[in-house]
C-alpha cells in the first residue's frame, strides 16, 4: 500500500495499568467501511484521521460521510435547518484527511485498519505502521475474517492489537465484535471495549477465532442455503422467504449474499476452505464460484444470485 470497565477473564495478558481513553483515531482505508467508522467516531466527539491512497478516494470519503450527517441532521432536526447544517459542519471538523500515514500515526492513540481483505497486505501496513507509532498506541483490524493473530504477528505491539469488526452501513448497525488474541493485553481489549461503547455501539467480546461471532455463524449458514438449492431441493425464492417468514430474519440467504457481495462471501469461505481442508461447512459451491468468475457479485454489479436494477 502506498500509504502508507468491563472486566472478563479471556486468557489475555495481564496487565495492572487501566484502559487507556482513545480521543485520536487514525483510519487507515476511505472505503464504505472506514468512511462509516470515521462517521461514527467523528459523530461522537472523537477527532479522526482518514488515511488512504489518493486525493480522490478522500475526497469521496468525506462527500460520501457529509452526505450520510445531512440525511441523519435532516431527521435529527426535522424544523431547524439552521441546527442540522450546524451539527453537520460540527461532525466534519472532526474529521481530517491525508494520503501521509506518516504524519498521521504519531499523534493516535488507536490505528484502525479497513483496507483489502488480503492478509500480507495488512501484514506489510501494519509492519511499516509499527515503526511510525508510539509505543502506547493501539493497533486494531476491521477484518471480517483473517485471524487477528496473522495480521498482529508482523509487528512488536502485540499485547497492543486486536480486532474491531463493525458492521456495514456502520452509522446504522449497532455491534461491534471485539477481539483478543492471546496476546492481547486486558488493558487494550478494555480499552477497544470501551471505544466501541464510546461509539454509541453494542460491543461482543470474541476470541481470535475463523469469523469470530457473526460470520462463522452466517456464512456457513448462507453455503447450506446455496448447497439446498444446488441440490434441487427448494427455489431461491422459496428459502428466501421460509427464512423470513420462519425464522424471522430481515433478509433470506440469497438475498443477503447479494448484498453482502458474492466475492466477499466466496473470500471468506476459500480461506476457511484451506485452514479446515475437512470440514464440510466449509465445502466449496460450484455455483457461487461461477457467478463470481462471471463478475456478478450481487447489488454492486447489478446481478447476483438475483438481477438488481
Amino acid at each position: 500500500m502506498a500509504f502508507f470497565t468491563h472486566q472478563i477473564s479471556r486468557g489475555f495478558s495481564s496487565s495492572a495499568v487501566r484502559s487507556a481513553v482513545i480521543k485520536h483515531v487514525t483510519i487507515i482505508g476511505g472505503g464504505q467501511m472506514g468512511a462509516g467508522i470515521a462517521q461514527v467516531a467523528a459523530s461522537t466527539g472523537h477527532t479522526v484521521t482518514l488515511v488512504d491512497t489518493s486525493e480522490d478516494i478522500l475526497k469521496k470519503s468525506v462527500k460520501g460521510i457529509q452526505g450520510s450527517l445531512n440525511r441523519v441532521a435532516k431527521k435529527k432536526f426535522t424544523d431547524k435547518p439552521e441546527a442540522g447544517e450546524e451539527f453537520v459542519q460540527k461532525v466534519l471538523k472532526n474529521v481530517s484527511t491525508s494520503t501521509d500515514a506518516a504524519s498521521a500515526v504519531p499523534a493516535s492513540d488507536l490505528v484502525l485498519e479497513a483496507i483489502v481483505e488480503n492478509l500480507k497486505i495488512k501484514q506489510d501496513l501494519f509492519g511499516r505502521l509499527d515503526k511510525l507509532a508510539p509505543a502506547n498506541t493501539i493497533f486494531a483490524s476491521n477484518t471480517s475474517s483473517l485471524p487477528i493473530s496473522d495480521i498482529a504477528s508482523s509487528t512488536s505491539r502485540l499485547d497492543r492489537f486486536g480486532g474491531l469488526h463493525f458492521f456495514n452501513p456502520v452509522p446504522m448497525m449497532k455491534l461491534v465484535e471485539v477481539i483478543g488474541t492471546s496476546a492481547t493485553s486486558q488493558e487494550t481489549f478494555d480499552s477497544l471495549l470501551n471505544f466501541s461503547k464510546a461509539l454509541g455501539k453494542t460491543p461482543v467480546s470474541c476470541k481470535d477465532t475463523p469469523g469470530f461471532i457473526v460470520n462463522r455463524l452466517l456464512v456457513p449458514y448462507m453455503m447450506e442455503a446455496l448447497r439446498l438449492y444446488e441440490r434441487g431441493h427448494g427455489s431461491k425464492e422459496d428459502i428466501d422467504i421460509a427464512m423470513k417468514l420462519g425464522a424471522g430474519y430481515p433478509m433470506g440467504p440469497f438475498e443477503l449474499g447479494d448484498y453482502v457481495g458474492l466475492d466477499t462471501v466466496k473470500f471468506i469461505i476459500d480461506g476457511w476452505s484451506a485452514m479446515e481442508p475437512n470440514n464440510p461447512l466449509f465445502a466449496q459451491s460450484e455455483l457461487l464460484n461461477k457467478l463470481v468468475a462471471e463478475g456478478k457479485l450481487g447489488r454492486k454489479t447489478g446481478e447476483g444470485f438475483y438481477k438488481h436494477k
